[in-house]
């Protein structure tokens, strides 16, 4: 007997989507959290050196999320994130190899375990070659990383277009994108510790075979919410509220030979709606990988902590990003109580997350006193950025039919890639000339000055992200010809 109350199957579909997300940021933060204090005395590593493998690996990621959306819409998305996921984990994995690669490169010693790797590259007298060798390998691992990962959400935010109604999309993806701050929570607690205790190279191995644990449980919970056994018809039609007005505008407004056809990247690139996505992103993802990338090395430069003894601040930090979820909630209220339009309430919200990280300009100057108040600050600004994040993706489903939600979601995480990119490489570089140099600036010397000079960078892109996104796209206008 069918039941007269609406469902909630839609809620174990964002459960999964929290999970995965939580997997993809804990592969992403091992290297973060074990290259200061494990990975760097073994292979003689600048901050020059991290920079340029934590920017490589956003310009692949950058590049395969252009790919990645396609790839999901085609494929769909269960499979879709499945081979996402899949590759990644994998990825994740290769990187404990990379001491042995090195080895066998540089010695000849291919079948050694990963101790008698490090003696091995303990005897190489060319420490120049040691660092270019292993700095190439851990690149391709991270390649590989890169290109499951850029799967993640564009297959997320595909998954809530197809199991949420608009008016829901942003709680949902604030609820998956808070596995962003889980992962990255729960990294500092767990990584350096298994770390100590097993080696650098089990930390990437035991946090990368989650991603396959995972796959077995998606496999058996995600079908379709129109041919899924567990979704009652009271919470299908719930999910597909919007479905009948979307019918009717695509009646008035499209011939039929332009509502059935295929999505291409050139027709995706003529909508300002597009562009407006694609520049918030390339101005805010980076201000979130510099700190998902660089506190834990902040706290070492700065204050001298080694990475158990960052643990607890780290932690402190991503506890408060949690507070994100406000970002759910905020459009709705703005939609139900000031009957505001989805997209209209998604941009006011956002305005208001956009201050927040002005904020970090203080961090450096308070940094003085305790280390805490960047912590905190950092933390705020963090939450302010994933707020921001959950509601940017739910625009892509506002405006542009589920058909072309992952392609889209792609162009605009390739665009934040190649933000991460720059500002990845450029602290690295800037980092290592301020500490060699001693530069002054601001008052600051040194490393504390090259902080400094990116934390007022981070502190204002959102701002100008917005006001550029708010310009090229000022009222709510659906994409009803693509």
């Amino acid at each position: 007997m069918e039941s007269n109350k609406i469902g909630n199957y839609r809620w174990t579909i964002c459960a999964m989507l929290f999970f995965a997300t939580t997997i993809n940021y804990l592969d992403r933060q091992v290297l973060s959290l074990t290259w200061k204090d494990f990975i760097a005395p073994e292979f003689h590593w600048t901050n020059n050196d991290y920079g340029n493998i934590t920017a490589l690996f956003s310009v692949f990621y950058a590049a395969s999320m252009l790919f990645a959306g396609r790839f999901v819409d085609w494929l769909d998305t269960k499979k879709g994130f499945l081979w996402a996921i899949g590759i990644w984990s994998l990825g994740a994995c290769l990187h404990a190899f990379c001491g042995i690669a090195t080895s066998g490169m540089l010695t000849g010693n291919w079948f050694v375990g990963f101790e008698g790797a490090k003696e091995a590259i303990g005897t190489v007298d060319n420490v120049s070659k040691i660092v270019s060798v292993s700095v190439t390998l851990f690149i391709i691992a991270r390649i590989v990383l890169a290109f499951g990962e850029a799967g993640n959400f564009p297959a997320a935010i595909k998954a809530t277009a197809e199991y949420f109604p608009k008016k829901d999309r942003a709680l949902a993806t604030s609820i998956f994108n808070a596995g962003a701050t889980v992962g990255a929570l729960a990294a500092p607690v767990s990584i350096p510790f298994i770390a100590a205790a097993y080696g650098w190279e089990m930390s990437f191995i035991i946090i990368g075979a989650l991603g396959f644990v995972w796959m077995g449980f998606w496999v058996f919970i995600y079908k379709k919410p129109e041919v899924h056994p567990r979704v009652n018809a009271l919470e299908l039609a719930y999910i597909q509220q919007d479905t009948l007005v979307d019918i009717k505008i695509v009646e008035i407004t499209a011939t039929p030979e332009v509502a059935s056809k295929k999505t291409s990247f050139a027709d995706c690139f003529k909508y300002k709606q597009t562009w407006a996505f694609a520049f918030g992103k390339f101005m805010t993802d980076g201000v979130w990988w510099f700190f998902l990338f660089w506190t834990p090395a902040y706290l070492s430069s700065v204050y001298g902590m080694d990475s158990t003894e960052s643990a607890l601040p780290l932690f402190v930090l991503y506890m408060i990003t949690l507070l994100a979820i406000i970002g759910g909630w905020l459009p709705s209220y703005f939609v139900d109580k000031k009957g505001m339009n989805p997209y209209e309430g998604r941009m006011r919200a956002m305005l208001i997350f956009a201050f927040f990280p002005l904020l970090a300009l203080l961090a450096q100057p308070l940094g003085k006193y305790t280390y805490w108040l960047p912590v905190i600050i950092i933390g705020i600004a963090g939450a302010a950025h994933q707020a921001w994040s959950a509601n940017i993706f739910s625009t892509v489903g506002d405006m542009f039919p589920k058909k072309a939600i992952a392609t889209i979601t792609g162009i605009g995480g390739m665009a934040g890639g190649l933000g991460s990119f720059i500002i990845n490489k450029s602290s690295g570089v800037l980092f290592d000339y301020a500490g060699q140099t001693q530069m002054v600036f601001m008052g600051f010397k040194g490393e504390e000055a090259g902080y400094f000079i990116i934390f007022s960078i981070c502190a204002v892109l959102y701002l100008i992200g917005w006001v550029v996104m708010k310009s090229l796209v000022p009222q709510y206008k659906p994409i009803t010809d693509l």
